[in-house]
């Protein structure tokens, strides 16, 4: 039974990727107001991305590996690493024994994950995409609980999953169900969002299907375009040279005002873009990434697409006019545009930290 002097510890376990780490953070925040410890179990390259968590979180780093890098002795190494990383993850458990174990996927979350299944600790996972992790798809019939960011998603026969939703950041909260203007004979603002792999598609093929716009269109469009180092310039000097008001950067650190102000967003669709997109609630053309695990981002996009929210293009069939027909579409029709930004309202989850914190209360049966 924990007290105010001795309040109940949840260890969170996450890889170093924006994809693990946000989710883990907004669980990692509430927990904390509600008066839990909080300590954050990941590798020495997850390490690096803790930088937004509170500085109360204790970062826990432990061995971990994966088959996906390195040369043939590397891969020899990694169950020892492995191993290595679950045995001292579970003596450190044995010495201050978490409430509750939450895994966010990547190979950095196994050490946590294992010792807590070896312990018979009250232990969940939550799945960010529409296709389980490796990870996440090792420890599914092995945790009490699995939560999904992304509806459908497909887990193994006889799991059952609980659809949470993906948690958002708090400037994205902020605007939830933001009100939507629809297009017309004014300002439009398209906002390009490539993820952190694989912009490149959006950079080599944007600027051309914008600027084939009618000109009826084009003559009210700006654009706010996320492009890598290497592709920022020319996409500029495209824009510049067609006369098309554009703001290009690498990275954009208020794309949630630039989200609710958007007309239409094209983006790949990670599972935080969707997440984002559907809280807000925006009209959106979807490119998802090739080259994703299982094609996890096509399953990402299916929520939006099936409730006539956005329009998917797969990679190997965008072109520029292709996606230009596809923009003027949005564009030159308000209504449709309208019903569209409803849709995506409507599959938006702004709760979803709350329901994971439910979840974690209801695992331990530790009292709000």
């Amino acid at each position: 039974m924990s007290t105010p002097q001795n309040p109940p510890l949840l260890v969170i376990a996450a890889g170093g990727t924006g994809g693990h780490m946000f989710p883990a953070q907004a669980l990692a925040e509430v927990m904390l107001r509600k008066g839990w410890r909080v300590k954050l179990s990941t590798d020495a390259r997850g390490a690096r991305y803790t930088g937004g968590f509170p500085h109360v979180v204790e970062i826990e780093q432990v061995s971990s590996a994966t088959f996906a890098r390195g040369g043939v002795l590397a891969k020899l190494a990694v169950p020892f690493k492995v191993l290595g990383g679950i045995l001292s993850m579970t003596a450190r458990m044995r010495r201050d024994r978490p409430a509750c174990v939450v895994g966010f996927g990547g190979y950095p979350s196994i050490p946590a994950l294992g010792a807590a299944t070896l312990l018979g600790l009250p232990r969940m996972i939550h799945e960010q995409n529409g296709v389980l992790g490796r990870v996440n798809k090792l420890f599914a019939k092995r945790v009490h609980k699995l939560a999904c960011g992304t509806w459908p998603t497909a887990v193994p026969e006889g799991v059952e999953a609980v659809h949470t939703g993906n948690p958002v950041r708090g400037a994205v909260l902020e605007r939830a169900g933001a009100g939507y203007i629809a297009p017309g004979d004014y300002p439009m603002s398209i906002l390009v969002i490539g993820g952190s792999q694989g912009a490149r598609a959006l950079s080599d093929n944007v600027p051309g299907a914008i600027a084939a716009l009618p000109d009826h269109i084009l003559s009210h469009v700006s654009v706010s375009h996320q492009a890598r180092d290497e592709d920022g310039a020319r996409v500029k000097e495209f824009y510049d040279a067609h006369g098309i008001r554009a703001d290009v950067q690498p990275f954009f650190s208020d794309v949630p005002a630039r989200l609710s102000e958007a007309q239409l967003v094209i983006s790949r669709a990670g599972a935080g873009s969707v997440a984002d997109i559907s809280v807000i609630g925006r009209p959106s053309i979807l490119i998802p990434y090739p080259y994703a695990t299982e094609d996890h981002q096509s399953a990402n996009a299916r929520g939006l697409v099936d409730a006539q929210a956005a329009i998917l293009i797969p990679e190997s069939q965008l072109d520029v006019p292709t996606l230009s027909v596809q923009i003027a579409a949005v564009l030159d029709n308000p209504q449709g545009a309208l019903q569209m930004a409803n849709a995506a309202l409507a599959q938006g989850i702004p709760d979803a930290t709350q329901r994971l914190v439910d979840m974690v209360h209801d695992l331990t049966g530790v009292a709000e």
